[in-house]
């Protein structure tokens, strides 16, 4: 392969926040909230320039190792080689480690970034590729499916990699999330999860997750019971306690709650705005809560 070109001038992204799940949907579903990261970047002279801003600056670090430039660079070496430096800015929205899909914004972010620095980089790297990249990247395909193409995205991982669809959830939902102060690690969340779970729990997610999707885009009615799981959310609750007690006590008023991705955000599918309402009016003391609209199009180029 031939080393590519690289173009001048600074390329601009914004990525959304995603939660994903949404109860039954373990990895496969996720919604993208009009919450979001901004990545600018354009080649420079000699090694990586680094500046960030906002929600976890003073967590990442400033090397190579930053998510961003981390997937800038596995793009750079799939089209060819790396550039003779990189300046990065990053202006950060959506909180890290609550659930909110983070990581899966930076990593579409420098995935996306670095194709445009390239001559013909849409060509040698495109949409279907970039999915599968960035789900191998996340190590799931769920929260950078809803990053990428916005909306509700249903989300698997076949022969050839990751794949999705979207699909435009019905606009009497009204996301809110409940965001606490503290943090989670979807690796330890994912080292709760048992290697086998009864036959009978399986059914119930199937069903659950088949009437989600239904509920979702045309029975918000049917929000309550297509948000019911057995699958994961019990196993991880003693890792997000206060979420997984405000999850139940949610649910026991009716409010379709979940823990987004692997907490301990809590996400409610909320119907009204009486019930956006009564939800952020249960937040815990310290807890941000704001109703969020979903993305309707996912991570681009800002021209």
């Amino acid at each position: 392969m031939a080393r590519p070109a690289f173009r001048a001038g600074t390329v601009h992204v914004r990525a959304p926040a995603t939660c994903a799940n949404l109860g039954p949907a373990f990895d496969a579903a996720a919604l993208a909230l009009a919450l979001y990261d901004e990545a600018m970047a354009r080649i420079g002279d000699d090694g990586l320039v680094l500046d960030v801003a906002g929600e976890g600056a003073d967590e990442v670090p400033r090397d190579d190792s930053h998510l961003v430039a981390r997937a800038m660079s596995t793009v750079f070496g799939r089209l060819g080689g790396q550039p003779r430096g990189i300046e990065l800015v990053c202006a950060n929205r959506i909180p890290h480690r609550r659930g909110l899909g983070s990581s899966a914004a930076a990593i579409v972010s420098g995935v996306l970034l670095a194709r445009a620095l390239v001559v013909g980089g849409e060509t040698a790297l495109p949409d279907a590729e970039v999915l599968a990249l960035a789900a191998e990247l996340e190590g799931h395909p769920d929260n950078v499916a809803a990053c990428l193409l916005g909306g509700l995205a249903i989300a698997w991982s076949g022969d050839g990699g990751a794949e999705a669809v979207r699909l435009e959830p019905n606009p009497a939902i009204l996301p809110a999330v409940l965001v606490p102060p503290a943090t989670a690690s979807t690796g330890e969340a994912r080292d709760l999860l048992p290697e086998q779970v009864p036959h009978a729990d399986a059914a119930f997610n199937a069903a659950r997750s088949a009437l989600l999707v239904t509920a979702l885009t045309a029975q918000p009615a049917a929000l309550l019971a297509a948000t019911e799981d057995r699958l994961h959310q019990p196993y991880r609750a003693v890792s997000v306690g206060e979420s997984a007690a405000l999850v139940s006590k949610l649910r026991g008023t009716g409010l379709p709650a979940v823990v987004s991705g692997a907490g301990p955000t809590v996400l409610v599918l909320a119907r009204t705005p009486a019930e956006v309402g009564a939800a952020l009016e249960q937040a815990p003391e310290g807890w941000r809560a704001e109703q969020v609209a979903v993305a309707a199009t996912g991570a681009h180029l800002v021209r």
